[in-house]
């Protein structure tokens, strides 16, 4: 009997977004010749778990609850030695870790434990938008530092590439495979007649009425008072009725919620804040456009499911976006703090209900393939195999 090559998958925590579904597929669906364990940590204040999505492709991670997303000396140290001491118990070949606590406490221990191969997947980054000039600066020389202890990089854009290897010189390209994310896209074809139905039932959406959402972690980064900008200019350009879901929570909820109670009491406006949505494949279905208003992505999901359900989206200029919406043809891509561009933009697909429906039409056959876990799962596979020969 052959031996099977040993995975463990270490990742921030069990949130809902990109992270949370690229480990799941890739601990689900690896082929036969893999084994592995899948361990991460706990949800911040705000966020839902997303265990329910594991749970659902048969995946039961090991939960280490001082693995947090804040830097705090004693959980940080608790949570390095619960990694190393699974380390040393399930002796893995390889060590992959996905974004950025995961990836510092993880690539440590496994480099202390003399492991094999270190893999570390960036997810997103913090190298602009998050932090001022000093603390930057830090969190660089601590990603080049572990950069030099992982035997490979993956960024899953070409941008995102370029980010880390010629303009942040986090890592060298020759270390560096781009490897993008990948979905269970099928789901968000099913039932697309019915489920719109109900949905605009539920959120009493009329015919007439064109259904806008954003969906994401209410955090500053996630820049909610820009989109809520564009609302606010919206009714007092247009003619055509609109409602609008902020879908998410975070840290954001009272100043964002505060915001929204203003714009519904002085302009009339329906703002709905629905907290997480749990089946969000099902509720897409009653949109008819999805938004993004980022300081700063990786890949975002949100645009990925939104063209999946045949939707168009409209987005900031951030991060991996360029790889997955065609501008013109999916969406529309605006300058980062174009407020006038993003507010004609949102104009235009809502009051032309033709061009609304072809640029929909036009997501699904562009991310299918392109998103899949199975192409996740064949080019991980595929890079694990090459490393391990090396």
């Amino acid at each position: 009997m052959t031996k099977k090559i040993k995975i463990l998958r270490i990742i921030n925590r069990f949130n809902i977004g990109g992270p949370t579904f690229n480990a799941t597929f890739l601990t689900a669906f690896l082929s036969d010749e893999f084994e592995t364990k899948l361990i991460g940590g706990v949800p911040d204040e705000g966020e839902k778990d997303s265990l329910h999505i594991l749970e659902q492709y048969g995946v039961q991670p090991q939960v280490i609850s001082s693995l947090q997303r804040n830097p705090n000396y004693k959980t940080d140290r608790a949570a390095y030695q619960e990694i190393k001491k699974i380390i040393e118990d399930f002796k893995p070949d390889i060590v992959h870790t996905h974004a950025s606590k995961a990836g510092a406490l993880g690539r440590k221990a496994a480099h202390a434990c003399k492991v094999p191969v270190i893999v570390h997947t960036f997810h997103g980054h913090v190298f602009h938008s998050y932090f001022g000039r000093l603390k930057t600066l830090l969190f660089k020389n601590i990603e080049r530092n572990l950069a030099k202890k992982s035997t490979q990089i993956i960024a899953i854009s070409p941008l995102q590439k370029q980010e880390l290897t010629q303009v942040h010189k986090i890592c060298k390209a020759s270390k560096t495979s781009v490897i993008p994310l990948g979905f269970d896209l099928g789901k968000f074809q099913e039932n697309l007649t019915s489920n719109r139905e109900r949905i605009r039932k539920q959120y009493r959406v009329s015919n007439d009425e064109v259904a806008i959402a954003i969906v994401g972690r209410l955090a500053p980064i996630k820049d909610h008072d820009f989109f809520l900008d564009a609302i606010e200019k919206l009714t007092q350009s247009t003619a055509k009725k609109f409602k609008v879901f902020i879908v998410g929570d975070g840290s954001e909820f009272h100043n964002i919620d505060a915001r929204v109670q203003y714009l519904n009491s002085k302009y009339g406006t329906e703002i709905i804040m629905t907290s997480w949505v749990k089946n969000i494949a099902e509720f897409n279905a009653g949109m008819d456009l999805i938004c993004l208003s980022s300081k700063n992505e990786g890949t975002p999901v949100s645009l990925i499911e939104a063209q999946a359900t045949n939707l168009p989206v409209i987005s900031t200029d951030v991060g991996g976006v360029r790889d997955i919406v065609i501008d013109g043809e999916t969406g529309f891509i605006v300058e980062k703090g174009n407020l006038e561009t993003y507010t004609e933009k949102l104009r235009l697909l809502i009051e032309d209900d033709e061009l609304r429906i072809k640029m929909g039409t036009n997501g699904y056959p562009h991310v299918c393939e392109k998103f899949h876990y199975k192409r996740l799962v064949a080019d991980m596979e595929k890079l694990y195999k090459q490393l391990l020969e090396k």
